[in-house]
């Protein structure tokens, strides 16, 4: 039995879904996002309540059925709340800048990184050593945060480039004289 596939999904005020087929299409204040389940599993909408149900005794059965309710269960909070990922700069010099839909990045680099946003994606930067980058799309939220992260990571000795805000940098020490 899946624990977490057993948990019915509610829906918050002023979010809607509706099932078609294995497709289930979700509104929400944010915007709209759909998801498209396996035949593995079952999915009904009662009220405010979403649940999704196993097909079968199967191991793929019982595997798609906790993968399913995750997803949908994502689907709902993206509309609603939307996911929200923060960066910190931290090093002499670096920092980054918003112009229009490019974020300009200073990294002791000989030039400046420039990191065109991409759609469906807001990037705000309310210090320059502070990004925050929000959306709809826990997938795409990650990723454009991950992507921006790759252009300096943090290194060990001095703790310099570019961390998630809750990240834990193991810091080591240096030569010795």
């Amino acid at each position: 039995m899946s624990r977490i596939g057993k948990k019915p999904i509610e829906m918050p005020s002023g979010v809607s879904a509706a099932v078609s087929g294995q497709a289930i299409e979700v509104k929400g204040p944010k915007g709209v996002r759909s998801f498209k389940a396996t035949d593995d599993v079952d999915l009904s909408v009662d009220g405010n309540v979403i649940t999704v149900t196993p097909r079968g005794k199967s191991k793929r059965a019982r595997q798609q059925w906790g993968m399913s309710r995750t997803q949908i269960a994502n689907l709902v909070t993206g509309v609603s709340d939307g996911f929200k990922k923060e960066l910190e700069i931290n090093g002499v010099g670096y920092r980054a800048a918003l112009a229009g839909k490019t974020l300009k990045l200073s990294l002791g680099y000989s030039h400046d990184v420039e990191f065109d946003v991409p759609e469906n994606v807001t990037i705000t930067v309310a210090k320059p050593t502070e990004i925050t980058v929000e959306g709809i799309d826990q997938q795409v939220v990650g990723q454009v945060a991950a992507n921006i992260r790759e252009w300096r990571k943090p290194e060990p000795y001095k703790g310099k480039g570019i961390k998630y805000k809750d990240e834990y940098i193991f810091r080591k020490e240096g030569k010795k004289k």
